[in-house]
């Protein structure tokens, strides 16, 4: 879950740094705008990937069946709102946050959901 990890370590491990060392507040703040919005960009590339990797393994009935299709839906949606309040009402800036935290607290979620296709199987070396 690469996406899941770039969005928690610019919460609270990059951001936070950036205004420890003693950057201007507003290119902290601009820095921030854009790599919440390329961030966001991935995930949801990386999303749709995964919404194909599970409808090949499961079926198209996984997606709102199962809880990882659900929280998929969850983190497009997200995605999507995200970039909907970001171009049609900018200064919306608690509503992005918003949309932020319920994609991260998605992909946390999703983390600890079984790989599809494996189901508890362990994968047997071959010789």
């Amino acid at each position: 879950m690469l996406w899941v990890g770039g969005l928690w370590l610019l919460q609270i491990g990059l951001l936070p740094v950036l205004g420890r060392i003693d950057l201007a507040p507003l290119l902290v703040d601009e820095i921030a705008s854009v790599l919440y919005a390329v961030t966001v960009g991935f995930a949801a590339v990386c999303v749709v990937f995964q919404v194909l990797v599970l409808v090949q393994a499961e079926g198209l009935a996984s997606l709102w069946r199962d809880i990882r299709g659900q929280l998929l839906l969850m983190a497009l949606y997200a995605c999507a709102m995200y970039f909907a309040v970001r171009v049609g009402w900018p200064e919306a800036v608690r509503w992005q946050v918003f949309s932020y935290l319920v994609l991260g607290f998605s992909g946390l979620l999703l983390v600890l959901q079984a790989v599809p296709g494996w189901s508890g199987r362990v994968r047997e070396a071959h010789p």
